[in-house]
Order: structure tokens, then sequence, then C-alpha cells
């Protein structure tokens, strides 16, 4: 019966938001759903699917069917477990990321019409079951995700059901119980990434260990004393990790390191594989490198619709190390003209696929911008067309910098300017030319005592690097202001070197 439910799990069938932990619970029973010792909170599958009901209750006695609810808790499964409820009651949820200002907040609440914003699960009225789902098509909206708001002020993509949960079930099918697995993790659970990370991991019956706020550190300490065998993280994670001393760890317990939410340089990739997984695990376990999955995605897609795994999940001559879309996902890359260009052309990707948004919440021009009339989101990042579907990513089409007519990708010079070992991060942005129209700039950080002089970076960049990709300055900064979800802000760093 157990297997009968795990494949019906994977495939979705009558999966939403709201029965998801009733689900889950019935095919994982009572193993471990979550442990954050920061809060002490500590779960099984079959308490979270209880709290949840209980919580769907309390929603439903102080709202009508089909409201918005803002969800501003603190980070944590708290957070995560309320959004299943606030579904679960027949309403729709609106989690917000902790980190946002409180007039970020109070605009995702005006934008959403929200009737309700909790802040604690405890403001909830006490009622102890609720009963079945309020029924949902899986195709229709399951909850607002706000974007990070870094090109203007945030708009609420209007996910499905389908696409938030679809792909992340078939984490049902792993032979998880083969191993002792857990996942550490540290991400906001109200950003796209590390909510569909939580869905995976609760599907294919994988604990967490979920750390509210990252701490490089504690996440090593954690790997570490724990024997954990998965980290998900952002790439600018991996980069804190590295510099708080994950060289000097033993890490060897991760069989997967993943990462999202932006581009990860490779030679920092190389070396978190190199350092896990190198110890014999017992009778399937793997010998040598751990796998690095790298997941492409955003919130208008309800997070991964396509992933790049080293070592490559196909040869490399067909593409092994580009990025390969998931079941059910169509890439196109496209020219100004909206048509398609040769294999080995750049150009925007397209995609289209069940986790595609409807539209902007009350933004229809806004949805019109970003969704073609035959379905196709137009996602503003720069792709290589590869055979096959394959695809290589080059960067956000914001970020590629036009040099006197030639085009310069910002990631391509990041990541020649991150290979030398005393650049620990690289930030290159355009900044106005009375000659070239607009010329690269970098700001750079730097191991400490070392200089730009010191480490001679034009000369660096120039034996690997086109001269016109060559960053006209080089700045060194401190720290890179970031977003919540530990993006670079890229306008505030063009503020940065234009001081």
């Amino acid at each position: 019966m157990r297997i009968v439910r795990r494949i019906d799990l994977a495939r979705g069938r009558n999966l939403t938001l709201g029965t998801l932990m009733e689900q889950v619970a019935a095919v994982h029973g009572s193993r471990t759903l979550v442990v954050e010792p920061d809060t002490g909170l500590a779960l099984t599958m079959e308490e979270a699917a209880v709290l949840v009901d209980g919580w769907a209750a309390g929603v439903a006695q102080v709202t009508e069917p089909g409201d918005r609810v803002v969800i501003a808790t603190p980070n944590g499964y708290e957070q995560l477990l309320l959004t299943l409820a606030v579904s679960r009651a027949g309403r729709v949820p609106a989690p917000v990321n902790a980190q946002m200002a409180p007039g970020e907040i109070r605009h995702v609440v005006a934008d959403s019409g929200a009737s309700l914003v909790i802040r604690h699960a405890t403001e909830l009225p006490g009622t102890e079951h609720f009963g079945p789902a309020v029924p949902a098509d899986p195709s229709s909206i399951g909850a607002l995700f706000y974007t990070s708001g870094t090109t203007g002020k945030p708009k609420g993509a209007e996910l499905t059901h389908a696409g938030l949960l679809g792909g992340m079930s078939l984490a049902a099918l792993l032979p998880t119980e083969l191993h002792r697995d857990e996942l550490v993790l540290a991400l906001p659970l109200a950003h796209i990434f590390g909510f569909a990370i939580a869905v995976g991991a609760a599907c294919a019956g994988v604990p967490v260990h979920f750390l509210p706020r990252f701490h490089p550190v504690l996440v090593l300490d954690a790997i570490e004393e724990r024997r954990a065998t998965v980290f998900a993280g952002v790439p600018a994670m991996y980069r804190m990790l590295e510099e708080a001393g994950a060289a000097h760890r033993d890490l060897t317990s991760v069989r997967v390191w993943i990462s999202g939410a932006d581009a990860m340089p490779s030679d920092l990739a190389h070396r978190f594989k190199r350092w896990g997984a190198t110890a014999t695990l017992p009778l399937i376990g793997p010998v040598g490198e751990a796998t690095f999955a790298e997941g492409y995605g955003m919130v208008e897609t309800a997070g991964g619709v396509a992933v790049r795994v080293s070592p490559p999940l196909i040869p490399a001559a067909l593409g092994g190390s580009m990025g390969v879309p998931l079941p059910g996902v169509r890439f196109k890359v496209v020219d100004a003209d909206g048509q398609e260009v040769p294999i080995g052309g750049v150009g925007e990707l397209w995609l289209t696929g069940r986790g595609v948004l409807k539209g902007y919440h009350g933004a229809p021009e806004a949805t019109r911008g970003a969704l073609t009339d035959d379905g196709w989101l137009r996602t503003g990042d720069l792709a290589r067309r590869g055979p096959l579907g394959i695809v290589n990513f080059e960067g956000r089409m914001k970020d590629v910098i036009k040099r006197g007519g030639y085009s310069v990708y910002a990631v391509e010079v990041e990541q020649a300017l991150e290979e030398h070992p005393q650049v620990l991060e690289a930030a290159v942005v355009p900044v106005p030319d009375t000659r070239d129209g607009e010329v690269p700039v970098a700001a750079v950080r730097l191991a400490p005592g070392e200089t730009v002089e010191s480490l001679d970076l034009p000369s660096w960049a120039a034996e690997r690097l086109s001269r016109y990709k060559v960053p006209a300055r080089f700045v060194a900064v401190a720290a890179l202001p970031r977003t919540g979800t530990d993006k670079v802000q890229r306008r505030e760093v063009v503020a940065l070197v234009t001081e």
C-alpha cells in the first residue's frame, strides 16, 4: 500500500498545497520532517499534518473562502506549514521573506488585498480539527510568491498548485531509505528556491536540519557533526563556507551539493565536489567526489525548470555540461524578433511548462510583458542553444554590457576574475562612458591584506579575456550589497563603484 501511495504522490494525483502534508504523512508516517535547533521545533511527517489541519481550522474561522492571507512569520518551518494550512482552508497564501523591510511587507499586503496577516501561529484561534482540504483544481492559483523587487516594487507571481508541487513530488520515487540521508538547509522558505527544496525533501522523506539564518560556521558544524548527506544553498553561501574553512572540515558525508537562485562559479562547484563523498558508504554509497547539482529557475517558474549535474547526466558530446530541462518543460532560444537561433547561437531563453505563472496579481501589463500569447515565458535570461533542447545559461540580459558595439557578459568576466585565488568575489556592472557608451567596471572582494595593485588584476583579466571584456576599472570593496536571498544587488554595486 505504501508503494502505491508513493507512486500516487510522485504523480501528483489530487495533489495541492492543502493536501500535500496529509499525502506525505501517508507515505512516510513517523519519519522526521524537520528539526530546528534554534527554536526547538521537531516534527514528524504525521505531526506536521496534524498541525496543518488544526491551523487550517483557525484560518477558516477568521477569513472567507478565496481570501488572500499574508504569512509574515520569521523564517522557519512554521511559515511553510502555515502556507499549506491557508491553502487547506481554501484561501490563497502569500508568504513573505522575513528579511523584507516593513514597507515592502505593507506593499505585499496592499497589493495582494489580503484580509489577514499572520505573524505567528499563536494568533490563530485554537481549533483541533478542520477536516478534508477544500477541493482545488491543481491548475488553479495555489499561492502568491512575490518577486525580490530588485527592478522595482515586488510583484505577486500567481503560481499554481501543480507548478509548485509537480516537479518536487517526483522526489517521492527516490530510494532514500537506502541511505541515512539528512539535508542541512538555511534558506528563506518564502523564497521559491527554499520552498521547493523543502517540499522535495518532504516528498522524499528526507529529514531536514533547519537553520533559520545562514551562518557558515554553524552549517559546517552541522554537516560535520551530524554526517549530513545533502546541503542546498545559493552560490554566495558556498563562498562563505569556503572562507569559513570548508577545505579543512570533514565533509565526506555529503553525497549531493545543491545550488540555485544565481550562477554558480564552476571552479567553486568543483572544489565542493572534491570535499564531499570521498569515503565509501556501505553497499551502495558513492566513492570519490560528491555530485553537484545546479538548478535553474525563478519565481515565475515556481522553482527549478532545469538542472546541470556534475558528473553530467548525459555525455559531454551531447551537451552534458549544459542545462537539461526537467520533465514537462520545453526551452527555446530566440533572437530579438522571437525567432529561434541556430545551435550554438545566443539569445533570450523562453520556456513553457506547468510551472509557469498564470500572471502577476493585479498587473495585466506586467503579465503581457512576461508571457507571450501562446504561453511562453520570456525569462530575460541569455542562453546558448545546444542540441536536444539543452541550453547553456549565459546570464541575465540586463547583465550584458554594450561596450563600443561589443557584448560583454558580466558573468563571464566575474568567473574569470574569481579564478584568482585571492579574489573572493567579483561583481561586474556597466558604467556610462563618453566613447564606448558603457564600460565594465568590477567591484571585487579581496583576501585580507591584498589590493587591486598587489594582485595586478588588469593583467590577470587580460590573460584570460578578450581586450574589450577587461574591466575599465577595479574597485576593492569590503562587501557586496545583497538581497534577502543573497543575490548581488547590481544597481547598488553601480553606486559603489561610481562614488
